[in-house]
């Protein structure tokens, strides 16, 4: 059909109507086109220069009456063109809010086409029947988990993070139902899952399947490694006590000096020759001694008489009764001189001077 010529030529006037619903005449771009609407009626699309509205147009209808020549304005809006930047589909928020999405300071709206719930114990009006379902069997809530409800949560438990597909699950040894801290639920959820209270689990306080699993179990153990820290040095123990003094401090080149002989065996000496025997003090010495410690002066002590002379004795002992000591041996020249004087003649010698010596009598 064609366009009627006198409203496609009154662009003056649409783009005066688009400036007129903009209330800028910057806003209003370039005229783009005009297309039939009806009889007699044409509808006028201009850009849009308004910041944020990419692919939008101001569209203006332009009308007149039959034999007559002035366009008249029906309409004069922005609307979307087809790559205009639109806003999402409008969805409810029962359809909207996730998993996730409720935060502690805001509340849900009531949804009573809740498929997941199912009504109730209803009073009956009997107290005692209403008692009795109420307080003894629990059954006081006005609205249930209907079975779809119970099966949907089922089902999101175990394909979630608690269930036998969990990494800590696969990679554990032993499941939660042999675990110590593994509480089972009640009701019809009883053989498929529980509730975890072992606080080393990351899994405490938390619905787990009993299949599921972690490294927290009660049951299982670890191989006990030997301990790598160095083995120390052995440390012998004996009686031998070392004094030292504490008061000074020991340099440090006398400790480095130690650990260094400790280290370094010590070189053997060749045995030292043992030395002679010294020979027993003289005689003399032993007088000498004698003397110093008695304080009374020795007596006189006659000269040993020489080879070949007789002792002599005061009260007119014979010479013959004198004794000679057994454990020295006569000289030689004694025994010659002796020989010399005759077989009965009998030669005292006397020893040599002992400790007191000998005193005359």
């Amino acid at each position: 059909m064609a366009v009627d010529a006198v409203l496609a030529a009154a662009v003056d006037v649409a783009w005066e109507a688009a400036v007129e619903a903009a209330g800028d005449a910057n806003a209003v771009g370039d005229h783009l086109s005009a297309h039939d609407e009806g009889d007699k009626l044409v509808t006028h699309l201009f850009a849009c220069r308004l910041p944020g509205y990419r692919g939008w147009v101001w569209s203006v209808t332009l009308s007149r009456t039959p034999r007559l020549k002035t366009a008249n304005v029906c309409e004069a809006h922005l609307v979307p063109a087809d790559d205009a930047l639109l806003a999402p589909q409008w969805i409810p928020w029962a359809d909207r809010v996730q998993p996730g999405d409720l935060e502690p300071s805001m509340v849900l709206p009531r949804n009573d086409e809740d498929a997941r719930l199912m009504p109730g114990y209803e009073q009956t009006g009997d107290v005692d029947a209403d008692a009795l379902a109420i307080w003894e069997l629990g059954l006081g809530r006005e609205r249930v988990l209907a079975p779809r409800g119970r099966e949907e949560a089922a089902d999101r438990w175990y394909r979630g993070s608690r269930g036998p597909t969990a990494p800590s699950a696969i990679a554990s040894s032993a499941p939660c139902s042999t675990c110590a801290f593994f509480i089972p639920l009640t009701g019809s959820l009883r053989t498929t899952f529980g509730a975890c209270s072992n606080e080393w689990s990351p899994s405490d306080g938390s619905v787990v399947s009993v299949d599921h699993g972690c490294g927290a179990h009660s049951q299982t153990d670890v191989e006990r490694p030997g301990t790598q820290w160095p083995a120390d040095d052995p440390v012998y123990i004996d009686d031998a006590t070392e004094p030292f003094d504490l008061s000074e401090p020991e340099p440090e080149g006398t400790q480095q000096s130690e650990s260094t002989q400790q280290s370094e065996p010590a070189p053997e000496h060749a045995p030292e020759p043992e030395r002679a025997s010294e020979p027993e003090p003289l005689a003399e010495a032993a007088t000498e001694a004698a003397a110093e410690q008695d304080p009374e002066p020795a007596a006189d002590v006659e000269p040993a008489p020489g080879p070949g002379e007789d002792v002599a004795s005061d009260d007119g002992a014979d010479p013959a009764e004198v004794s000679l000591p057994t454990d020295e041996a006569a000289p030689a020249e004694d025994d010659s001189a002796g020989s010399d004087r005759g077989e009965g003649a009998t030669t005292a010698v006397d020893p040599e001077p002992t400790e007191q010596g000998n005193v005359a009598g």
